[in-house]
This record gives C-alpha cells, structure tokens and sequence, in this order.
C-alpha cells in the first residue's frame, strides 16, 4: 500500500524543507541540526517482535506484541502520516549487489528523510521494496490498546517485513531497525551481520574492528594509510565482507579537526546534526553537553576521502576486539586462539566508568553479546557458530586490543596513548605479533606477547605494573568470575564449542 500523500524530495528539497517546517536551523557550515526531545537515544524497552504463526525467532528474548495489536498500530501509523503528510525514500541496503535489498520509507519530518538518504543506498528504477518502515515520531501508542509499556513504539514484523517508529524523534532508531531486520534476513541467506568497523589496505586486505561505544572502533577504522570500508554495520558473506549502509553515524561530542579531520571534514551541506549546540553565528559547539553526549552527525560515505567506494572487500585477513577495560587487569594487546575468539565474541566486553551514567561511582563490567546485543535476532552462540566457521574456513587470526588502561584502573592511571593502540593496530594486521613469544592467561581466555618491538613492556604485563600485587589479583579474579559467569549465562558450553571446531 502507497501512501497517497508522501512526496519524494531531493536532498537540497529536504534541507529546505526541514528549516521551512522549523524542524532544524541551518549551521554555518552548511549542515542542519535537529533537536530530538525527550529522546537523545534509542529506547530498548520499547522495542517489539511481532508474534506470528510459525515465527522462528526465539520468544525468550524479545518483547513480543500480537499480529492484531500489530494490525491496529499499523492502520494508525498509515492514517498518522496520511493525515500529516509524509516523505517517502525508495533505497537499499547492503552494498553486495548479490545481497542488496530494497526498502521503501515513509517519514513524517523532512530531516528523517534526509537521514536515511545520508545512511542508505538509493533505489534503482523497477525495483520492488522488500522491506517499509514508517516513521511518525509525533503519534503516540495507547499502553492498555496497543500492548506497549509507554507512547514509543519499535515495532519489528519480521513475517510481513515491516518496522513502525514512533513516539520518539531520534533518528538512530531508524537506523538501528534496518541493522535489526537484517540481522535475521542475512542470517537465512547464511551470511554473518557484525557490528563492526572495516577498512581496506593498500594490497586489498580487508580487517574488522568489533567494539562497543567508546571503545575506539571508529577511530580506529579511520586510518590515514587505510581505506574505509563503512564504521559500523557489514555483513560477511561467501563472496567476503560488504557494508550494509551507504552512510556514517558518527558520535560527534568533543569532534575536532585534529583529532578526526575525516570526520570533522564530512560535516557540511547534507550533512544531519543531531543535538549539538551552536553558537550566536551559529557555529557548532562539539564540545557542548547541553543536550546529551550522544551528538551525532550523519553523513554519506562520499564526503569521505580515503574510502572503498564499491563498499565491499575479499575476507578478513585480521579482526581485532576491541575493549576500554577500566579495570587495568587486560593487557594492551593479546592474540586469541578460535576458541577464545568464540567466547570473547560472546562476551562483547568493555568498562562503564564513573561519570559515564547516572549511579556508577566505580568501574562496571559491561557485556554485550557480539559487540551488538540490542540488534540481535538470533540466539547469540547462533552467531557465534557462524563466526567460528568462517575464522576456520578463512584462517583469520583474531586480537583483543584493550584501549582503556592498563597497570592500574581508571583514575588511578592515564589511559593508553592513541599512538600506541595504532602502532598495535599496525602491528597485528602485518602478522608481526603471530611469531612473537607468549604467556598464556587461562582464565581470561588470551595469549599476550611478552614483549613487542616499540611497546614499553608494562603494557603488556599487567600483573607487574600494578603498584599493589593484591589489588591485581583481586581485579583479575572478579574479571575472570565476571567472564564465566557471563558465558554460562550464554549457554557457551564446551561442548557446543568443540562441536564448532569439530
């Protein structure tokens, strides 16, 4: 069904489009920046499956709504933007054309338009929308009618291919619905999603850097001697790794052109601003917090200059995890064999540190199963399997790179220089670090060179930077509690692991 009031629009028409209606206010570099309410990130809790006969998704970990609360949401989202009007985008995602799939959206504010124009492939002509999504941020859902926990609604319909958004304005959960459905269409066609960075080497070799937020994977991605492949959605398939989107979302706070001129550099006209304050010129203040410290900027591939313009590559020569561990128990760097590439997978770990939420006054673990937990459709050892049998059939050495602290815990020490965590990067993706001596840590799952040309050895001997031996032992014993417990919790079984291998 076509919506009969939607208007395709240009982008110039959209940025016109989203001033006039008094959605965003125009930068003086040319960018436009939104506000987003109430809303300055995604809303997990609100986030819904829909339950349909022979559904495969397993009920355990979703939020589930019905297929008549979906048909009942869905008619009034379709009469929402009838009667407000929308903005309709034909494009795609997944940047193999063997794996491109279209997707047609309908957006009641012009700037969501833009942004998915930013974030996604355009549509060719003839083809035929596997996948809609509505966006109506200002309709709110009924809690007692609709089956929600509050006005904002996520809803996924894996079955009819259909995503509803509404009640919040943040843009990241559009895209975050799109990563979501592929996480289940990509998975049928026996191709791996990742919420990973990727970028290109001068001789085509393609790595992957998995972390979660403030880990360093986009910062990391944007080498200047490597090309970008995409910052944080790819899929792995038989035919090697391609990016789903055609776009960055990148976090913006603190954004400087000295720090991340790529980044800096992309945002100008086109470009979509989420929550980052101005000045009376109106000129950017990236190191504003008024708002959130989740400002982001969303911008195509193209106003990147060092990147694969096809965005897709051959298969990984090298992936590196990546963790900000506050704890200083993890070394800077370590090499992990399958198994412990399978389990650190699972795991998904980095530190919250004080400051970083309301109520956290001390490091706390943190886990998210396959570096993207919230987006996963599947059982997470489902994905799991997947990666271990492409790391097996490929030969892909795999690294765990702490970019937190080391020999002593957040506060107590500096966090580990930029310069070293990219001559680390540098090192691992030349192999350099396969033939280097080791020592083995059983409990947390990692084989640490003892020493590394050009590294200070304190980085990567933890136990002897510590000034108190008993504060290390007591930190290493609660990661390593920490580690196990988590994977039991997971069901990452031995057995399931050696079936893997087998």
């Amino acid at each position: 069904m076509i919506l009969k009031n939607a208007m395709k629009k240009l982008p110039v028409e959209l940025v016109e489009a989203a001033i006039r209606r008094q959605e965003a206010v125009l930068l003086a570099n040319g960018s436009i920046d939104a506000q987003t309410g109430k809303f300055t990130g995604r809303s997990p809790h609100d986030k819904y499956f829909v339950d349909f006969p022979d559904c495969p998704l397993p009920h355990s970990m979703h939020q589930w709504l019905s297929e008549q609360q979906f048909e009942q949401l869905l008619v009034r989202v379709r009469q929402h933007l009838e009667e407000k009007g929308s903005f309709l985008f034909d494009g795609a995602v997944n940047q193999h054309p063997e794996y491109r799939v279209p997707v047609r959206f309908y957006t009641e504010y012009a700037w969501h338009n833009l942004f998915v124009q930013r974030l996604f492939l355009a549509g060719k002509e003839g083809e035929v929308p596997a996948y809609t999504v509505y966006v109506a941020p200002t309709l709110m859902a009924s809690p007692d009618r609709d089956g929600t926990r509050s006005g904002t609604f996520i809803v996924l319909h894996t079955g009819r291919r259909i995503a509803l958004i509404g009640g919040t304005q943040y843009a990241g959960e559009i895209k975050k619905s799109i990563f979501s459905l592929m996480h289940h269409h990509l998975t049928e066609q026996r191709v791996l999603p990742m919420h990973c960075s990727a970028s290109m080497g001068e001789q085509g070799d393609v790595s992957l850097f998995f972390g979660l937020s403030g880990t360093g994977k986009t910062t990391l991605s944007a080498d200047p001697v490597r090309r970008l492949i995409g910052d944080d959605e790819h899929g792995w398939s038989d035919k090697g790794v391609f990016n789903m989107e055609n776009g960055c979302y990148a976090k913006c706070i603190d954004l400087s052109v000295k720090k991340e001129p790529d980044i800096y550099n992309a945002i100008r006209f086109g470009t979509v601003l989420e929550n980052v304050g101005y000045d009376g010129l109106r000129n950017p203040l990236f190191e504003d917090r008024t708002l959130t410290e989740n400002t982001r900027a969303a911008y195509p591939l193209k106003f990147i200059r060092n990147r694969v313009p096809e965005g897709h590559g051959g298969h990984p020569t090298a992936i590196v995890f990546l963790s900000a561990d506050a704890t200083g128990v993890l070394p800077a760097v370590a090499r992990l064999s399958p198994e412990d590439a399978r389990r650190h997978y699972l795991l998904g770990y980095t530190s919250k540190v004080a400051g970083t939420e309301r109520g956290i006054v001390e490091p706390e673990a943190t886990f998210s199963a396959c570096f993207g937990s919230p987006f996963l459709t599947e059982r997470p050892v489902q994905y799991a399997d997947m990666l271990m049998e492409r790391l097996e059939r490929y030969k892909v050495p795999v690294y765990l790179l702490n970019t937190g602290w080391v020999g002593g815990g957040y506060g107590e020490i500096a966090r580990i220089p930029l310069t070293i965590t990219r001559q680390l990067v540098h090192l691992a993706l030349s192999g350099v670090l396969e033939t280097l001596p080791s020592y083995r840590d059983e409990e947390l799952f990692i084989t640490v060179p003892e020493h590394v040309p050009g590294i200070p050895d304190p980085f990567l001997r933890p136990a002897t930077s510590f000034a108190d031996g008993q504060v290390y032992q007591h930190r290493h014993q609660q990661l390593a509690q920490a580690f196990a417990d988590k994977l039991i919790a997971l069901g990452a079984t031995v057995a399931s692991l050696n079936k893997v291998l087998e």
